[in-house]
């Protein structure tokens, strides 16, 4: 688990211990390593070190300034799917020549907002959004850069609600369809064909689901180039995955071989959108017991972490390991049991049939690799306290969002003027007073 380490018998992230973090900001607390995410973007980097490769971190993995401050000093661009993934990108230092823009459903503001600030590509999804790209393009007196997504038909052997790259899937333009949607493209005022664009999925653990894609669109990049449409790009997507159980994540060595391969020396501008990739394993979740219940039926540990703190497990039937921030002394007898959380669901399991140790009322457990979509998924479900989420850089740690009790959820909340206020003596419905007729 990359950041994190038990010494002497306790949990640290980097040089600080877990538990000084949970007493001082409370439970629960998304907590993420610095130096794991720095680690993990310096591999990728050194891995295509010989080619022109741009990593544009995908936001929606996990949107915090902070973390995106941090990529964004190591070099990295900015993968988004929405005008305000834009904004977020640029107010953490993000240089619009680093930012693409992807999504199927951009709207003609968020297409002028990323025009208005010069962004580095569109990435487009249909015959339909370049007609619109190009007719707000016109409009504001511009030309869009655009890299044209294409379907490769390739199944991305991930977990269904993941996968991206299927003919079925509502993503991109069937690749047979792409060579007359890249031929209007040439012709169309407003627009510029500077790329190809494929994604297949995400969670991807073999190298075999890129070999075929990338393979397909390797193939169409220099069919259009041989037409005469000066393709100058080819943005492979993401989707590489992490370690959640017993997966063997992807190489970056060896995914930089294949794109070598593939290319047989091309000059070709790369662009790759990692996500989870460089933040999954990078963070945890850290949760105080609340009780153990036992019956006949089980045992479960109930934490004051749920569904809406940490949504994939309910969404996915996600595995993520769970473990103990204080650990336990060799030879601790095991308890199986299911980690389940407060809210009002039955889906509210974090875990089922975990074996952990016998922990008590007020102890901590942490949830691993919840650096990506862990946080970006928090909802405000029961109106349970906001998770704060905190940084650490080595001895240094900092709250990078705070903790949001309820009151601050609802603060935003305007009941209209003819209801009744809180101190109104209203009758109840269909009452006559206290005659007796």
């Amino acid at each position: 688990m990359s950041g994190f380490s038990y010494r002497r018998g306790e949990l640290f992230a980097e040089a600080v211990p877990v538990a000084e973090i949970a007493a001082a900001v409370g439970t629960p607390v998304y907590v993420y390593s610095a130096n794991a995410v720095r680690a993990r973007l310096r591999a990728f980097a050194a891995a295509f070190a010989d080619l022109p490769a741009l990593f544009c971190y995908a936001l929606k993995a996990n949107p915090n300034l902070a973390i995106l401050r941090l990529l964004a000093a190591e070099g990295a661009g900015a993968d988004t799917v929405s005008g305000g993934e834009i904004e977020r990108a640029l107010a953490a230092g993000m240089p619009p020549e680093r930012i693409v823009f992807a999504g199927v459903a951009k709207t003609d503001e968020e297409m002028r907002l990323g025009l208005g600030r010069g962004i580095y590509q569109f990435n487009v999804e249909s015959a339909e959004e370049l007609e619109r790209l190009a007719a707000v393009a016109r409009a504001a007196g511009t030309t869009a850069p655009v890299a044209i997504r294409v379907n490769p038909d390739v199944a991305a052997e991930t977990h269904d609600k993941i996968s991206t790259g299927r003919r079925g899937d509502k993503f991109g333009i069937p690749l047979e369809e792409a060579t007359a949607v890249y031929e209007r493209a040439a012709g169309l005022p407003g627009v510029a064909a500077v790329g190809v664009h494929l994604h297949i999925g995400s969670q991807i653990t073999g190298l075999g689901p890129f070999a075929r894609a990338y393979r397909r669109g390797v193939e169409l990049w220099r069919d259009l180039r041989a037409r005469g449409i000066a393709v100058e790009r080819i943005d492979f997507g993401g989707g590489f995955g992490i370690r959640y159980r017993e997966e063997t994540p992807v190489d970056p060595v060896a995914l930089a071989a294949l794109v070598r391969d593939l290319l047989g020396g091309a000059a070709c501008r790369l662009i790759f959108e990692p996500g989870r990739a460089l933040v999954g394993e990078a963070g945890i979740l850290v949760s105080r017991v609340i009780y153990r219940k036992e019956t006949r039926a089980g045992r479960f540990l109930v934490v004051d972490a749920g569904m809406q703190t940490l949504l994939r497990p309910a969404l996915y039937d996600a595995w993520h390991d769970i473990f103990p921030v204080r650990e336990p002394p060799p030879g601790t007898p095991l308890l199986v049991m299911d980690v389940v959380g407060p809210i009002c669901e039955s889906s509210d399991v974090l875990g089922r049939d975990r074996r952990l140790p016998p922990l008590s009322r007020g102890e901590l457990i942490a949830i691993g690799a919840a650096g990506a979509y862990g946080a970006a998924m928090v909802s405000n479900y029961n109106s349970r306290p906001r998770p704060a989420e905190v940084l650490v850089d080595g001895d240094r740690w900092a709250v990078i969002k705070p903790r949001l009790e309820p009151a601050a959820q609802f603060a935003d909340e305007v009941v209209p003027s003819w209801l009744p206020g809180p101190d109104a003596q209203d009758r109840p419905s269909g009452s006559h007073g206290d005659a007796d007729d």
